[in-house]
This record gives structure tokens, sequence and C-alpha cells, in this order.
């Protein structure tokens, strides 16, 4: 008898295009393994329109997560950067596959970079983080809130609804969209959202069948690296109406974390950068998470 692995994925063109890559991966990483995906549709796929209200990570994953504990499906497959800094009870990250590139990317007619964009330039997202270090780098944007699926978000730009574009470069990856205005944006300008470009295969923490299977998937520098961007995310209390952010790069046995907390018109920001060994990387995150929180973080966020 052929062995069943069910799978939780969000129905849109991105979630399917990243979850196929996982089933791909899990078929072959186990042959005879048949993985099957149900796809279901998340609160934060219905609120299409306007900013996600406040707890806005947990809007696209709630509906998985219920579906995991239900027993109706073994895992769900996530975009890293929309869970939680803490997970549903009972609920473990069991692998995340190797992470593509986590920057975001500028979509602009004009030639150059960010510091390049004429002054008043319209730039769409609805990202508070890139909203505040786009405010930071260059006040003189005009910042327009973008929501939409990617399709939708560069139709918008094509009709000039927005001069600029900012998207993560993993989205538009993976939905094999090649892009000739697109030009990555050094993490230096935009320091990415936690999790950026990184997957979360989430399973239930008593079911060591599934984690088994999964961990033949997962990429040892990525989980050193997201647990350390996860380890400051879970410091620091914050949530994707937070303009804060997080990228750490693994080299050898060292992982370097960056971190930045800002107000959200970007007029003040704090931010660290320290190095540890790999299997300090959660130690390492929450470490700069309270060395912001000394620094009068709390106050940015507005607590």
């Amino acid at each position: 008898m052929t062995d069943v692995l069910r799978y939780a994925t969000r129905g849109s063109a991105l979630a399917r295009a990243q979850s196929e890559q996982v089933r791909a991966a899990l078929q072959r990483a186990h042959p005879g393994l048949r993985v099957e995906p149900v796809v279901i549709r998340t609160t934060g796929d219905v609120l299409t329109q306007g900013p996600l209200p406040a707890g806005g990570k947990g809007l696209f994953v709630k509906e998985l997560d219920e579906a995991l504990a239900a027993g109706t499906v073994d895992f769900a497959i996530h975009s890293l950067k929309d869970v939680p800094a803490v997970l549903a009870s009972g609920m473990v990250l069991a692998a995340s596959p190797p992470r593509a590139d986590p920057r975001d990317v500028l979509i602009a007619a004009a030639a150059g970079g960010l510091r390049d964009l004429p002054r008043g330039t319209r730039i769409g997202t609805a990202s508070v983080r890139r909203r505040a270090q786009l405010l930071a780098l260059r006040d003189d944007l005009d910042v327009v809130f973008l929501r939409g699926n990617v399709d939708t978000r560069l139709r918008k730009w094509r009709e000039r609804d927005v001069d600029a574009l900012l998207l993560a470069a993993a989205g538009l990856a993976r939905l094999g969209i090649v892009e000739a205005a697109a030009r990555p944006v050094p993490p230096d300008d935009l320091l990415p959202a936690v999790g950026q470009g990184a997957l979360a295969l989430e399973c239930r923490a008593d079911d060591a069948r599934t984690r088994a299977l999964l961990a033949a998937v997962g990429d040892a520098d990525t989980e050193v690296a997201i647990a350390a961007e996860r380890g400051f995310l879970v410091g620091i209390g914050g949530d994707c109406n937070t303009p804060l952010a997080a990228h750490a790069t693994v080299a050898g046995d060292v992982v370097r974390l960056r971190v930045q907390v800002s107000t959200p018109d970007g007029r003040e920001r704090l931010e660290a950068d320290d190095r540890a060994p790999r299997a300090e990387a959660d130690a390492l995150g929450r470490a700069l998470a309270r060395r912001l929180l000394d620094r009068g973080a709390a106050r940015l966020l507005g607590r």
C-alpha cells in the first residue's frame, strides 16, 4: 500500500507553486510516498482590501493550523514570514527547505536603485517594514499602499497606478516571473523581513512519523539562519504590523544576524549586528532583541 502524506496550503498561485516544489522534494526523498495537497482559504486571503488588522500574521496560517489540529492534514506549508512568533499549541516547525533569495526587489522603469529614483516617485507596497525603511532612506518618495498578489501588483505598475514596486525576490523566482525592470535591493538599503525567502513545514509536535519525513528536505544552514531571525522575533514581540527586520547569514560554524526596529514613519530606528556559533542561533536572536529593548525599542513599537 502506498504511504500517503497530506498537506495544507493556501490557494494563491505563489502558495501552490512553492508547495509543489516541497511536494516534489518529498517524493524524491521518499520514493513511494504519495504527497497530496489540501487547499485552504485563510482569513488573510479573504481580507484583500485595506491594511491587515492587528495580529495580521496569524490571519494567513490560522485555518491551516486548525486543519492540522483536527488531523485532516499531516503538515502545512507556509511562507515563513507569515508565521507568528508563537506557534499554535501543539505545533512545531519541523523543517525548512533551502532558502530562496531573501532580498526585496525594486521594479521601476527608471534605471538604478532606490537611491536613484526621481523625487516624488510613487512606490507601491503594503509592508509596514518596507514603508518605514523607504522613508528613512528617501523621505521624498510617495509611498503608496498597495496590496494584492504578485500578478495584481505588477499589473497596477504596468498600468501606471504606481511608478515603482517593492516585491520579495523569492516570490518572483518561485512563480517563474522574469521581469526586466526588477533589481535586487541590497540589505544595507532595505533589511529583509524575518524569514523572507524561507518556507516553513509545520506539523503536530507529537507526530514523530511526519517530523521524520519532513526532516529529509530540511536545509541545515537555512534552519540556523531562521532560528536566529525568529529568536529575535520572539524576543522583541513583533508581528506583521510592526516595522522590524532581521537578516541572518551562515558561514561555516558562524551565524551573523542584523536586526532593526523603527517607527512607522522611519524617523527613528534602532539597529544591532552580531555573530555567534551556529548552535547558539536562537540565543543570538534573543540577545539582540534584549539589546534593542534596553535601548528603547518598546517605545518605537508603541508599547
